[in-house]
């Protein structure tokens, strides 16, 4: 009886819980991170936009004058401000040659560079060859110029002869412009490879590949997208080099008499002599003593316009092939 008198005082004295407030809490610190974001965001647009109004408005003003004809500028083989020749062939040639022959360098061995580091290196391996090659990135590129002039030309010269071989040359800049590279594109496609779903090596596994078929014929085609993604922004840097060709490559452009000498036996193609690239002849010619907006001077922000527009049309291949190729799994 008496139990059963102090079981309701006992459940009485059981307090109901408080109301569980579920509305989200202001988080001062998240709400600080996230205005930072937005405001590099911003800064960054309106510096591109700046950069795109300079090189626009000085550009302009360069075609505006009556001794340059966009035609020629486009189609011309001689550049030479000196005497008003503005063909940007010349220059448009050495940069794209010097960029093919560094992406001849840097993508097989970056791409064998990410395969090992993906899908062989143990995890301690990993954690000490990548920062390694990482710390190639940052030696700075006129280092590189002076490893390209003072090693790497009298190598092709002792190999090819130095009749064939000029002291400046295309080749000596290319290969190590591909060097300077390789960091991005094999840490880019490292990162590619990495993010494959280990489900479809383990099914590779299963069927009886080996670990070389499985990298080659399951981890590189499911990670494409992103391996080109590095090529292209390879490329991009490759294109934007500055003090390797400005050292190794040239200070001239190498011009044409006109488009038959450029294309009688692919002298255009040849890179064993010296030619100057846009980036070359923007810093040797700026570091002169040219009279501002003379048409010297403005001539360099019509190269600077190209630039852009060869790197922005590279920008938006590379977007496409992502979008275009992407595997989600």
């Amino acid at each position: 009886m008496q139990t059963e008198l102090t079981r309701p005082a006992a459940a009485a004295s059981v307090t109901t819980p408080a109301t569980i407030d579920l509305r989200p809490k202001r988080r001062w610190g998240e709400r600080l991170i996230e205005f930072s974001m937005w405001l590099s965001g911003l800064v960054s647009i309106l510096i591109t936009a700046g950069i795109v109004v300079v090189l626009l408005f000085d550009a302009l003003a360069f075609f505006r004058r009556p001794e340059v004809k966009l035609v020629e500028f486009l189609t011309g083989t001689v550049w030479q401000p000196q005497i008003l020749k503005f063909g940007i062939f010349p220059l448009f040639n050495a940069t794209m040659l010097t960029s093919a022959i560094g992406l001849l360098v840097a993508v097989p061995l970056g791409l064998m560079i990410a395969i090992y580091l993906s899908e062989y290196a143990s995890p301690r391996a990993r954690g000490i060859l990548k920062p390694v090659l990482e710390i190639l990135a940052g030696v700075p590129t006129v280092v590189f110029g002076y490893f390209a002039l003072n090693f790497m030309t009298p190598i092709l010269q002792n190999i090819f002869g130095k009749d064939v071989v000029e002291v400046f040359n295309v080749a000596s800049a290319g290969i190590v412009i591909g060097i300077l590279i390789i960091p991005l594109v094999s840490s880019m496609s490292e990162d590619a490879l990495s993010a494959v779903p280990r489900a479809l090596r383990e099914g590779a596994y299963a069927l009886g590949a080996t670990r070389l078929e499985t990298a080659l014929r399951v981890v590189v085609p499911a990670a494409i997208s992103g391996i080109a993604a590095a090529i292209i922004v390879g490329m991009s840097r490759a294109v934007g080099e500055t003090m390797v060709v400005a050292i190794a490559a040239g200070a001239g452009p190498r011009n044409f008499a006109s488009w038959s000498e450029a294309l009688g036996g692919l002298n255009f193609l040849n890179p064993f002599k010296a030619a100057e690239t846009m980036t070359g002849h923007m810093v040797r010619i700026s570091g002169g003593d040219l009279a501002y907006d003379s048409i010297d001077y403005d001539s360099i922000f019509s190269i600077g316009l190209m630039l852009f527009i060869i790197t922005f049309v590279l920008n938006l291949i590379s977007r496409w092939i992502v979008r275009r190729f992407r595997e989600e799994y």
